[in-house]
């Protein structure tokens, strides 16, 4: 990433700043004074300006870190948290509900349509959004910095925690990543080797939407052992025909309670081999969450879907 012009002169004046400070200590001056010196130090270190490339290809420049932020997807607004930036945020969508403290944040409606006057009202610094949202240019017009992530595979998850933890300039994001990926290994040993190879079709909702191999939840269940049914090729989260997944017969199927509601009921669906046996995991509203976010949570997914294809039940 190519650093802001300004920046080298800001660190200059820093070490300009610390190298007095260090003089004055030295000379047993006044500690108060090296306090002062330091604190004049600090601000404009967090002042620093932060530059990202988004996912438009448009580069969002900051003079300093965002103090003031609203987030408009769920795993943006995990992100910012598990960085260490939740202070920072000042509102959310209405389907940011974790961790905790966001429940408490003015929400702005959906992420796709937002209350753009509720959004101005906060006087966010940084507005953090999906691709998907219809309220970009309008959120731009009215003056705000606007910055469009939106990952639907695992390494735009990569991408878009380190991209987050450059604009809030915190460290962490590669922390996170690593910790993450130690977490889908030790899931994947959870699954016995009887239990790899099963076909699963995953519906995220009743439209019927699966998760196909391609997306984030599909390179999961690769990870874990499972033949997805819907592939690659069909994008990472298809609109199917009913039909198609009576045809692919999965010997599981993974659905949130929200959506799968009389899934047996569905023309042709008694017949499919994972309703026919009874193997069908069912989350909770809770664990469809988890599930469903392509972020800093996506390790405690992979133990859902491990417990999932390994029979074990599906506790909270």
């Amino acid at each position: 990433m190519k650093l802001p012009q300004s920046l080298p002169s800001r660190l200059a004046r820093l070490h300009a700043r610390a190298g007095r400070l260090v003089a004055m200590l030295r000379a047993g001056r006044g500690p108060w004074l090296a306090a002062l010196l330091l604190a004049a130090a600090l601000p404009a270190l967090h002042a620093a300006p932060v530059e990202v490339i988004d996912e438009r290809g448009a580069t969002v420049r900051l003079p300093q870190p965002p103090q003031r932020i609203v987030t408009l997807l769920p795993s943006l607004t995990e992100t910012v948290c598990v960085l260490g930036a939740c202070d920072r945020l000042v509102g959310v969508d209405r389907y940011s509900n974790w961790p905790a403290p966001v429940r408490k944040l003015p929400q702005v409606g959906g992420g796709i349509d937002p209350n753009v006057e509720a959004v101005v009202a906060l006087k966010p610094d940084l507005v953090l959004l999906a691709k998907s949202s219809r309220v970009v240019d309008r959120l731009e017009a009215l003056g705000l910095k606007v910055a469009v992530l939106e990952p639907k595979t695992q390494a735009d998850v990569e991408r878009v925690m380190a991209k987050v933890g450059t604009l809030l300039a915190q460290p962490g994001a590669p922390a996170l990543w690593q910790r993450l990926q130690g977490e889908l290994d030790a899931a994947a040993q959870t699954v016995p080797a009887a239990r790899r190879g099963q076909r699963v079709y995953f519906e995220v909702n009743n439209g019927p939407y699966a998760a196909g191999e391609s997306s984030f939840m599909g390179e999961t269940l690769a990870r874990l052992g499972a033949r997805n049914i819907v592939p690659a090729a069909m994008g990472p989260f298809p609109k199917l025909n009913p039909e198609f997944v009576v045809r692919a017969d999965p010997d599981l199927i993974m659905v949130s309670v929200r959506s799968g509601a009389g899934m047996e009921q569905r023309p042709g669906w008694a017949g499919i081999r994972a309703v026919r046996d009874g193997r069908i995991c069912r989350f909770s509203a809770t664990q469809a969450d988890v599930l469903v976010r392509p972020g800093p949570r996506m390790g405690e997914a992979a133990r859902l879907m491990a417990d999932c294809l390994s029979g074990r039940p599906l506790a909270e």
